[in-house]
């Protein structure tokens, strides 16, 4: 094994949330790598051909690959040391951290940091995760995987589909399916509400005449070698089928959109506190987790419906791991941010009272509500108050606190309420 390297900061992945912690660690000075598993940067944008992207942060609607061009070369132009095809095998903590990698130009090398920013993703729920019943037929895929198979390799993985899940990928791909000839006979989702944004119901299904069938779901897989059909089954507020309503749909292709998962397995050797509701870790408003040096961000931190808010925690934690790496280690002076009345969950979960840059904050409802009203509150002191029209799941609300509001607290408490 080759002499261990030293950086300031190593980012893990190359996402729009990797590219863009990177990029703001090297704008704060510190020396900065990137290890990312796949042969090109950009993630999971690379296959997103359709627009919608950007409108925040560019001001511009751009296609997924046109907004992750943006931070490829920035950090193509700023000399960012990028190791892409390259796997990470282990992560130490040893006076900062150790990763050992492989790659097929370097074999099994190391790298070390001082501090560590996590932008790793999330990835899709399988049909093994929803407990759906049925052999294992060819015909199964997640969503991501049909974007993945069309958008980028040009196959088309059938052409009768049915879709479990209204989640925007699914939806989107309901979409693309539809406009590349083959025939979506569905959307199936067993909430009563979809999960997926309004935007998207309307232009993906609605603008298409695809149905969208609530509070119902996919209780088996029929076929052996290829999907042959699907059994669809009304279900009840406990989200059980209901017997007696079962219904056959002919098709031969099952697409899951069904949710996604934080991808944080790498870190639980270190001892990371995660957080039950987002998947990701728990962590105060400069993006750092209970683990000294360690930084979280994108969809590794929790599920985003804007990728100019995945760019933005990135920037956030890339600049607080450089300010870490570089000497301004302290210990932080933490409370409690707990999410109650209607809130699904709020990020960050802590606010560090001695931190003097404003506080991004972003929080989910727990169902849809209208004229609602979101306080924040620090013991009996109403910090901030504001009003919505409605408020949904599956759209991420966000709001920035002053720290100048911050008082001394043994906890902050976010609620929503008429």
């Amino acid at each position: 094994m080759s002499s261990m390297e030293s950086w300031d900061v190593i980012v893990i992945g190359a996402g729009p949330a990797g590219l863009a912690a990177a990029l703001a660690a090297h704008g704060a000075g510190a020396r900065v790598c990137i290890v990312e598993r796949e042969v090109r940067p950009g993630g999971i944008l690379k296959q997103c051909i359709h627009d919608g992207f950007g409108l925040v942060r560019f001001e511009q609607k751009l296609s997924g690959p046109e907004y992750a061009w943006h931070d490829i070369r920035a950090v193509r132009d700023a000399g960012i040391q990028l190791y892409t095809d390259t796997f990470l095998l282990q992560l130490e903590r040893e006076e900062g951290f150790v990763l050992t990698l492989q790659n097929k130009e370097r074999a099994v090398f190391q790298l070390k940091a001082r501090a560590l920013v996590a932008a790793t993703g999330c990835r899709e729920r399988t049909s093994r995760q929803v407990f759906i019943y049925g052999q294992r037929p060819a015909g199964v895929y997640t969503a991501g995987t049909v974007q993945r198979l069309i958008n980028i390799q040009g196959y088309l993985p059938g052409r009768r589909c049915v879709i479990l899940g209204s989640g925007d990928i699914g939806l989107i791909m309901a979409r693309r399916l539809t406009l590349e000839g083959a025939e979506v006979v569905g959307v199936y989702e067993i909430k009563a509400e979809p999960s997926g944004l309004s935007r998207n119901i309307v232009q993906c299904l609605e603008d298409y005449n695809i149905p969208l069938h609530l509070a119902q779901t996919v209780t088996a897989v029929h076929g052996s070698e290829r999907v042959e059909g699907v059994s669809i089954c009304r279900v009840g507020p406990d989200l059980r089928p209901i017997p007696g309503t079962e219904e056959y749909i002919p098709c031969d292709t099952l697409i899951l959109s069904v949710g996604l998962i934080p991808e944080n397995d790498i870190l639980r050797p270190l001892g990371v506190e995660l957080d039950r509701r987002t998947g990701g870790p728990r962590v105060d408003q400069r993006l750092h987790s209970n683990v000294p040096g360690l930084f979280s961000c994108g969809n590794a931190l929790h599920v985003n419906d804007l990728v100019d808010y995945v760019s933005e925690s990135g920037e956030t934690a890339g600049k607080a791991a450089a300010e870490f790496a570089l000497g301004g280690r302290k210990t932080p002076q933490r409370v409690p941010l707990l999410a109650r009345g209607n809130i699904q969950y709020v990020v960050p979960q802590y606010l560090d009272l001695e931190h003097n840059a404003p506080a991004v904050i972003y929080f989910r409802g727990e169902c849809t509500l209208s004229r609602v009203e979101m306080h924040l509150l620090s013991g009996e002191k109403v910090l901030m108050r504001r009003r919505y029209a409605v408020i949904r799941p599956p759209e991420m609300e966000r709001v920035v606190l002053n720290p100048a509001e911050l008082t001394e607290s043994n906890e902050i408490i976010i609620s929503l309420g008429g």
